[in-house]
């Protein structure tokens, strides 16, 4: 894909930030390899010809560029994309004080997600969650790409699935991911409502139901991404009692999510992305 190379090559003459267009399911390999090459997001064109279909992603697009001219280009190591799995760091398992660790994240979420997932080893005692903003027909394939990087299980959520230690659920775009407890397990329920969300999945709605079912036993994460899904979230999870980690301004591709939930007051930690895993491992 000759996108591909060109974001390879410009990165490796001056990093700037590139946001990819795409047409709709035909290219999410060379979409994936643009973002692991240093592009910071993508837009999906819902048609190849010059229709006024393009005019559906033109607010989407004007978003996303405007977020790129504010961004902080930030190229994952080589070791984290190409050399599969890191050497886990060994789990600092505390008092047993989180049940899940539900993730929020969205520019940037792809290059980031593969400085924290591959880094949580086997054995870790919870599942986790997450919440990317992707468009429709990208997540399971993402989903494998990151499982190859892993110790970890990693795969897009499916209805009725069990949520178990071990295993890292990403919730497939267009749905969102909650959770029901059903005679002492967790399941995985996918829902289109709420209808009324920016995005969908979205943070705030994961998070929320997370509180409702794990209460304070429930650990927040927040990273890069504009705008501010995952502060309402995070408050529900504050309310019941459970703790928010949010990535420090300085690794953030898009100081955005981050910084409506460090504003809210309801962060007890801010940690720079490479950090991020050890932290989550010393809060569970």
């Amino acid at each position: 894909m000759g996108g591909v190379r060109f974001v390879q090559e410009q990165m490796a003459r001056r990093a700037i930030p590139i946001v990819i267009m795409s047409i709709a399911n035909r290219a999410g390999e060379e979409v994936l390899k643009a973002l692991d090459a240093g592009a910071i997001d993508f837009v999906q064109k819902p048609t190849a010809l010059a229709s006024e279909r393009l005019l559906d992603v033109a607010d989407e697009l004007l978003e996303k560029v405007k977020a790129a001219a504010r961004a902080s280009v930030r190229i994952v190591p080589a070791e984290a994309t190409l050399a599969g799995p890191l050497q886990p760091q060994r789990a600092r398992v505390g008092a047993g004080a989180a049940d899940i660790v539900v993730i929020g994240i969205s520019t940037g979420g792809p290059q980031g997600l593969k400085l924290v997932i591959p880094r949580l080893p086997a054995d870790l005692p919870v599942p986790v969650a997450i919440v990317m903003h992707m468009p429709v027909g990208y997540t399971d394939l993402y989903a494998r790409k990151l499982n190859e990087l892993c110790a970890l299980e990693v795969v897009e959520a499916q209805e009725g699935q069990d949520v178990s230690a071990g295993t890292v659920l990403i919730a497939p775009a267009g749905r969102h991911l909650i959770f029901q407890r059903i005679d002492g397990r967790v399941v995985v329920r996918l829902e289109l409502r709420p209808l009324d969300t920016p995005h969908r999945p979205a943070v705030d709605v994961l998070f929320q139901s997370a509180a409702n079912v794990y209460g304070a036993r429930t650990l927040g994460v927040v990273l890069t991404g504009m705008g501010h899904d995952g502060r309402d979230g995070a408050a529900w999870i504050k309310a019941k009692g459970g703790r928010i980690l949010t990535e420090a301004a300085e690794s953030c591709v898009v100081y955005g999510m981050p910084r409506s939930v460090d504003e809210a007051g309801l962060s007890d930690s801010s940690v720079v992305l490479e950090q991020m895993a050890a932290a989550i491992l010393e809060r569970i």
